[in-house]
Parts: C-alpha cells; structure tokens; sequence
C-alpha cells in the first residue's frame, strides 16, 4: 500500500487482474452494443437515438445517494449520465490511487448500468468543472520543465499514462458498451479550444496528439473533445454554452452533441446565486433538437456539494447546486425537473421522425421571427392538412420574438406560440407541449426544525447546542489556534517562498513571519507627523491576514491585488506575521501550472524616517498550515491530541479557534443542514468528514429582479437571486456520515463567528402548489396510450391533469387551498376568483391527502361547471408531512374550510 492508504499502480492492476475472472463471470448490464455515429445522431446497437444526458459527479454526492440520483435522472427522462473524472481526488500523491468512497468510480458506472442508462466518461484528465486545480494534481506542477495541457513530452507522457489507467480499468471491469457494460462515449481533454491559441503551434500539436493517444487505447467507443473546433476526424467535437441550436461540428460526418448545457450556474462568496428559468431552459433545448441536434446533457442535472477542499476558484462556494433540477440534497427542484421531464417526454415522442430523416428538415418561415422544421418520411404541403402517405411526421414550431405572442397558420390548422417558445407536434398535428406553459407543480423547501432522536431540543423541535440557561445540551469545547509559527516542521528561509510551493496544498494556510526593528526616530517622526508607517504587497490572492504584534491588523480579499494597509508598530522589535489563504486553486485558463498563490512582487514598509524597509530580502520564518490540522482534531479518534477546554462565553467570539461538540442525528430519512449563518470563516467536519469551507460574505443588495422574465438570451448574471444575504448558510451532511447519535462537530473558525447559535435541520419540501387550466395539453402519457395510439382522434377528448408529488418519505398532509374556476395569485398568495366550484377542496382532498403523490384531471366532468363560457383553472395549494414525523392526518370533515378564501 502507499501513503495514506492508497494503493500503488503496481497494487491496483493486480488487484484488477485478481478480480478478471469473475468481471468477465458477471452478468452484463445490456447485450454487448457497438456504438458508432454518422451525421445525423450516435448509433447504439445499429440504430440511430435522440439522447438525454444527465450530469452528475460521483464525488459531489456519497455512494448512498447515487443510486437515489441515477433513478430520479432516469424518471426524468435521462438515457445517460455525464461525469468527469477527477485525477486529483484518484491520485492524489504521484502513483498512490484512491478509488474508494466517493471516488468509486466502478461502484457508480456499475450502478448507472444497473438502472439501465448508458455512462459518458469524460476522462479529460483537466475537468475544469470549478473543482480545485480544474481536476490537474498539484504534484505535477513539481516536475521541473512541465507545462501543462502542450506539447510537452513531461506532461503527455503523466496525462497519457493516467488516461490509460482509467480506460484499463474500464475494460477490466467489463464496463464499455462492446463488454455489456454502460460506457457509450469517452472524452479526452477539455475545452482546450477555448485557450489553445495562447499555446501556439504547441497546442495545436498537443490536440492531435490527445485525439490519437485516446485512440490508441482501444477504448471501443467514440471520443469526443467539447469545444475544440479543430478535433480531428476521428474525434467528436461539441458544444458547451447556454445555447447550442446554431452549432455544427467540424465534419459532416459528425452528429451534433451538446455535452454541457448550462441549466444553471456556480455561485462564489460574495456573489449572488444564479437561477436559469425552466422557460428558457426548455426553449433551448427544444431549439436544439428542432435544428438537428441529437445529444444533449444538462451540466448540472444534479450539482452537489464541494465537500472537503474540493472547491475549485478563486472563492467558489461549497454548494454546486447549480439550479439543477435535482437540488445539492438530492431532493426535486420543482418546477424545472417536472417540465423537463415533460419536455423529454415531447422529444421521445418525435424521436422516430428526428432519426428518420437523413439530411435537413424541411424548413418553413412562418413569419419574421417564427419558424417550423418538420421531419417526416415524405415531403409535406404544410398548407394542407396532413396526407395520408406521410407515415412519420413530427414538426416544431418556434417563436424567437421576446416580447408578442404570435398566431401562426401551418398544417390547416391556427397554433398560438407565446414569446420565446417553442411548441412540439410529435404527429405533425396536435401541440403536446410548449416551452413556456408550465403546468408541472411549484415545490417551495425549507430548512424544517426537526425532531431529533434524543432529548436534546427545544419545545420547537429545533435541534440546539446550546439552551437559554447556557447549559449546554452537548458541552462545547474549544482549542486556540497558535498564529505563525506552531511545530517543529517550520523553516527560515530568506525572499518570500510562492505559497503552493510551499504548502504543495496540503492545507489552505501558510504563515510567512519575520521581525522588524524600529528606532526612537522613527516613533517620534511618526509622532510628528501624525501618520502610520503603511505595510504595502504588491498583489495578493485569494486571503492575507495582516498581524503586528499578535494581534490581527487586516484582512485584504481578491485575486492577485494589491494591499496598502496602516500599521502600528513599537519601538525595538515588532513581530509581523502573514497568513496567506487559498480559497480553491485557479480551474480555468492557460498555463495553470504558473498561477500559484500568496503574493507576487514587493513586500515592504513606507514612512520610515529614512526611507522604506524592503522586506522582499528578509528573512521569513515559513509554517504549513494549522496546528489543529496537523493534529487531525477533527477525527474521533485524535481527542486526546489538543488540549481542549470548556468553551467559556465570555470567550466569544474568538478569532482563529478550533470549537467542537457532538450532537444526535435528526429522525427520518430528510436530508441534513447545518445552519452556520452565525460563524465567519472557516471548515467543518463532521465525524471526520470534511463538509467544506465556510463563508458568510454577503452579497451585493443589487442586481437581484423582484421578478424573472424569462424571454430573451441568458446570462449567469440575468434573474440572479439572494442579493443582500450570504452567499451560503446551509451545508449540506449526507446522512451516510451520521450516526443515530454522538455525533462529533467540529470547526475551525478564523474570523470570530459565534458557535452557539448554529442549528441543525432537515432539508425538505414543505409546500407544493400547482396550476393547470383546462385549456393545458393533455398529459405525454396519453400518447403512449394504447387507447389513443389506436385511435388518434380521441386526443380531442383528453383533459390535462394536474400532479402533486412530495419527497419521497413524505405525504400530502393538508390541502391549505383548491379552487377550479378562475383563482389568482400565485404560490402561497392565491385567492378565490369570481368562479369557483365549491367541490374543489372536497375533490382534491379525497384524491390527494394521505398519498404521497397524485394526479386530478382538470375539467367540468371532475368538478362541475360553476361558469358556463369562462375558461377555468384548478389551482392548488398543499402541505407536505414528514410519514415518521407527527403527521396530523385531518378527514375533510374536520376541517374548517373558509368559502371565501378557498383555503382551510
């Protein structure tokens, strides 16, 4: 074994090879497939398919939430799943692997083909991806004369030799299409188009070298390169971006792939959190499919978390929830997973028609800003209705205005198209669904006070760390974090020392600490004056804390900026201490090998008497981290290796200290928050665990829309939400760290955040709401009904129907409002119309309270007619309850229903 346990290369191929016989033993997952490609689409098994990717990364979610993950992706309409694969977190000291936990890579693969979805490994080995160092293993930046992702014979011969490990480990595991297996697809490199111009002649070398390398592999399936216009022939190029319907790769032979459809965005301390609406999502998606795409991959379906140091930067969050249809817990974000899931449904039902036609579609302006493609097996007189010798027809209407609903005439019928939209006709005939009508339900979550599994609560049922009479329900307990220089491991050396060359990142911390010497003149010239002498770094990143004496100055944040800072300093000698602090290494650019971290150019000190001291030159006393790291106090079993106290008040709030606790996990299956609002800056383990760094800069009070309009072209910085409030409060505790109690807590705060008011809560869904008018399509479902297949005509009977779902676990406790007639307002501020049918709340309860999830068609037949000649609504209104939480199940009769307000 290697250090830290993980295997050497050696260690891990025979390990492989021990375990041949019974992977070649092992049922397969599917039939042995080829896949290949031709224009048009990616082949599987000899047939061309329309796909749906869903991206996930394996170590942004624990094992147990993976196979929960991969069911929701395919419920939604997923046929693959998307993941990078991170050579850091897989190599993390040159030859010593780590293929456990969270970087299981097999486990995952395994479980994608065991629900039946094809897996596209994007082996890169550089991800990008906001991950720490873009994926690349800071040891490589220690081999003297690499530069990375060039020709460079130091960095080929490292990428080529882990690309390989990773496809031999695929082949032995029997996991590429040709073995049974789900792979379908492998990418090499990443985005490298975006910066190869600034590598010259060697990147365009390197380029055809990554594509033959990948090749020689004998991986058995197609190789993509995203965003590499110049791929070779043999290579897939594709697109990343929020819209891809106007791409086209570089051959005629190749399909269109969309390998990163950007459904959302990151957010970074400070900032605000971006949110993609569903509308705009939908459209551009449907635009891509309508102009001949085949491949498509929401990046993220499901984001995650950065857990540990994985947080790539500079100052990217913890959370990677990404706004994606399935939230960083694992739960649905609704609306947009349920109209997409729609919206997958549409283009499934157009797939043979999108497959059957070999070139372009036939292309129909509709008006100056509408247009139809229609893919069918003959040509079709779009004035007309549809002829009976066309067997396959499936047309897409778009309206690109922004602004003005348009009537478009096409087929012998009128079609409305709202703004921004486009409308799916999988039968040339009738609309199955439009981008911009959304019908699937509103899911509003929150951060419950939750019911512990001991005594350890308030009335409330909020789990606390504390009570009002400050006794602790669990003691906390606190170590202080010496500043500069702590063990034996420091060193002098003289010039200031580049920080990752230093700390190799084994921590987010390194202190630089040297003496300064100052004379009687100099006091009384300051004294004179009236100044301060003024400490000045040309350029910083990410963090400098400024020292003097032991005692904190200031804090400067920002990639590489400059820092002019006051300090006071005493007659003789003064100590100054500077703790640099990385937030995430750079994942993005050129030349990533020489960004590094900690301060660039000249450190000095100004308004002395006689000039400036130069402190470039002096001597500086180096230390690598923290004492508490070092120490690992944050695993149970080192307790014993810090001298911990009990946590005085009058102690808080205390800078640079270490506090730890323990804690029973909440009942139930909910996912877990931690609530640090109250704490600064800093990282948190839980039984060992790194649940990530910490933060509670606030973003900026504007640039946050009371209202998203959702038409007209995106950007991460359009319908941007949480101005004004932390980036981040909520950190995420998978609950495969939890046990049912004694759970240990512990964090390391720099900046002076009070521990005592953090909380821990579940994470669920607690309101749903719904609106679905009877004028809405009729469920995808229907078309698949043998009912309607057999008889196409009886689509003009179908009612639409409305679907209320609470997280798995839990019921549908309380409908709080029901109305089918012509209510207002929105989500939790609806209110009665003129019409209202006084059955609703009796219909709905009957058909949803109790259940898990329901379905109520929307139409007279169901509630009455209480207004002849009006088009009618049902909106709804409901609560969500926890099966093992205390459930009040209310028959309707015990209910107070307030006639005038339609609510209970």
């Amino acid at each position: 074994m290697g250090m830290l346990g993980f295997p050497t290369i050696h260690g891990l191929l025979a390990a492989l090879a021990a375990t041949m016989l019974w992977a070649a033993a092992a049922a397969a997952f599917f039939e042995p497939f080829n896949v290949s490609y031709d224009h048009r689409a990616i082949i599987i098994g000899g047939e061309r398919r329309m796909l749906i990717s869903s991206g996930i990364h394996y170590p942004r979610a624990t094992p147990d939430m993976w196979p929960g993950l991969i069911a929701k992706s395919k419920e939604g309409g997923a046929d693959v799943i998307q993941t990078y694969v991170f050579w850091n977190g897989h190599e993390p000291i040159r030859g010593q692997y780590n293929f456990e936990g969270r970087y299981d890579l097999v486990k995952f693969a395994k479980l994608i083909g065991s629900q039946g979805l094809y897996l596209h490994l994007r082996i890169g080995p550089y991800v990008c991806a906001e991950w720490n160092f873009g994926g690349l293993p800071v040891w490589l930046r220690d081999i003297p004369g690499i530069v990375f992702r060039t020709k460079n014979k130091l960095f080929q011969d490292e990428m080529e030799r882990f690309v390989k490990l990773i496809v031999d480990l695929m082949k032995q595991e029997m996991l590429f299409s040709w073995q049974g297996g789900p792979i379908i697809l492998v990418q090499v490199e990443n985005e490298y188009g975006n910066i190869e111009a600034q590598y010259g002649q060697g990147g365009k070398e390197y380029v055809k070298w990554a594509a033959e390398m990948a090749l020689s592999l004998g991986a058995g399936v197609p190789w993509v390169m995203c965003k590499q216009s110049d791929a070779p022939e043999t290579i897939i190029d594709s697109c990343n971006a929020f819209y891809c319907d106007g791409f086209r790769p570089n051959s005629y032979k190749k399909p269109a792939l969309w390998t990163e459809d950007w459904n959302g965005w990151f957010a970074s301390w400070g900032g605000r959190v971006p949110h993609r609406p569903v509308e705009d999502n939908a459209f551009a998606v449907a635009r891509f499919f309508q102009r001949g795409g085949s491949f498509h991959n929401y990046y993220m379906f499901f984001g995650g978390t950065n857990f540990d140091r994985t947080a790539g930067g500079p100052l990217q969050a913890t959370s990677y929830d990404y706004d994606a249809p399935i939230d960083e817990y694992g739960l649905l974000t609704q609306p947009k997973w349920g109209h997409l899931k729609d919206l997958h449904a549409a283009i499934k039902l157009c797939e043979p028609a999108l497959v059957a036609v070999d070139d372009s579609p036939q292309y129909v302006k509709l008006g100056p800003m509408q247009e139809a493609h229609i893919y069918s097996s003959g040509f079709v007189d779009t004035s007309k209705s549809l002829p009976g010798n066309v067997s396959i027809c499936s047309a897409f209407l778009a309206n690109i205005d922004e602004h003005k609903t348009v009537s478009v005439r096409i087929f012998g019928g009128t079609y409305s198209l709202p703004p921004w939209s486009v409308s799916i006709l999988p039968y040339c005939k009738h609309v199955v669904f439009n981008t911009a009508k959304v019908t699937a339900q509103v899911s509003i979550k929150t951060v419950e006070y939750s019911s512990p599994s001991s005594s350890s609560t308030t009335g409330s049922g909020n789990i606390i760390l504390y009570n009002e009479d400050n006794q602790f329900s669990n003691k906390w307990m606190t170590f202080q974090e010496p500043l500069g220089t702590w063990g034996d491991n420091s060193f002098m050396s003289p010039g200031i020392l580049e920080h990752l060359n230093v700390t190799k990142d084994i921590s987010d911390y390194l202190w630089y600490s040297t003496r300064v010497n100052i004379s009687d003149e100099d006091i009384a010239f300051w004294e004179e004056k009236g100044v301060l002498p003024v400490l000045t770094i040309n350029k910083t990143r990410d963090v400098v804390r400024i020292f003097v004496n032991g005692h904190l100055s200031a804090s400067q944040i920002g990639q590489w900026v400059p820092v002019e800072q006051p300090i006071n300093l005493v007659r003789g000698s003064n100590d100054l201490v500077l703790l640099s602090e990385t937030v995430g290494l750079q994942n993005y650019g050129a030349f990533l090998e020489k960004d590094g971290a900690g301060f660039r150019g000249q450190i000095k000190i100004s308004g002395l008497r006689n000039g400036d001291i130069d402190l470039s030159n002096f001597w500086w006393t180096y230390q690598v981290g923290l004492k508490g790291e070092h120490a690992k106090l944050y695993i149970p079993d080192n307790q014993e290796s810090a001298d911990w106290i009990d946590l005085q008040l009058d102690s808080i709030p205390s800078p640079f200290t270490w506090y730890k606790t323990t804690f029973d996990a909440p009942e139930g299956d909910d996912p877990v928050a931690l609530d640090l609002g109250s704490m600064g800056k800093g990282q948190v383990w839980v039984n060992g665990q790194g649940i990530g760094r910490y933060w509670t800069l606030v973003a900026p009070k504007s640039g946050c829309a009371k209202s998203c309009n959702y038409p007209g072209a995106y950007n991460e910085n359009k319908c941007a939400t949480n101005c004004g409030n932390p980036t981040q409060s909520w950190y995420h505790i998978p609950r495969e760290w939890l046990q049912a109690s004694n759970n240990l807590l512990v964090i390391f705060e720099e900046t002076g955040g009070n521990p005592l008011l953090i909380s821990l809560k579940v994470h669920s869904t607690e309101t749903i709401c719904a609106k679905v008018s009877e004028t809405d399509y009729p469920p995808l479902s229907t078309w698949t009904h043998p009912k309607f297949v057999n008889n196409k005509n009886l689509i003009d009977s179908a009612a639409p129907e409305m679907q209320l779902r609470c997280d798995e676990g839990h019921i549908i406790s309380d409908i709080t409002f029901a109305s089918y007639g012509t209510p207002t307002g929105s989500c939790q501020t609806f209110s009665l119309g003129t019409c209202h049918a006084p059955s609703s709340l009796s219909v709905v309860t009957e058909a949803c309270q109790g259940r898990n999830n329901c379905t109520i068609s929307v139409s007279n037949l169901t509630f009455g007619d209480p207004c002849r000649g009006v088009v009618k609504a049902l909106v709804v209104e409901a609560k969500c309850a926890s099966i093992t939480g205390d459930t009040k199940m209310l028959s309707t009769s015990q209910k107070q229903w307030n006639p005038a307000t339609g609510s209970i």
